[in-house]
């Protein structure tokens, strides 16, 4: 009747799970260090997100798709996002 479809990333979140099972039972003193560097990541990537929503309120991808013109500056926004979303990770990350 319904073709219900499992989230996406579902795959890739469960093999997460289970790397983080196989650290805790082969090395479970790692495992804060492990949650610790994820929360890091995590932290940074949605700092980055807000970071870009901030500095360029008015340019974000999602408007260039409404007009449905040109996608040059569609994908130059949606690259600019991803560039600062990825300084954000690197820093926080190679600097703590």
């Amino acid at each position: 009747m319904f073709n219900v479809k499992p989230p996406r990333l579902t795959l890739w979140a469960f093999l997460a799970v289970l790397l983080l099972f196989a650290i805790s039972l082969l090395s479970p003193h790692q495992l804060p260090l492990v949650l610790y560097k994820l929360a890091l990541v995590t932290l940074a990537a949605v700092l980055g997100y807000w970071l870009d929503r901030g500095l360029f309120p008015y340019d974000r991808p999602h408007t260039y798709a409404e007009t449905g013109e040109d996608l040059m500056p569609r994908g130059l926004a949606m690259l600019r996002r991803a560039l600062i979303v990825l300084a954000c990770v690197l820093g926080l990350t190679l600097g703590l």
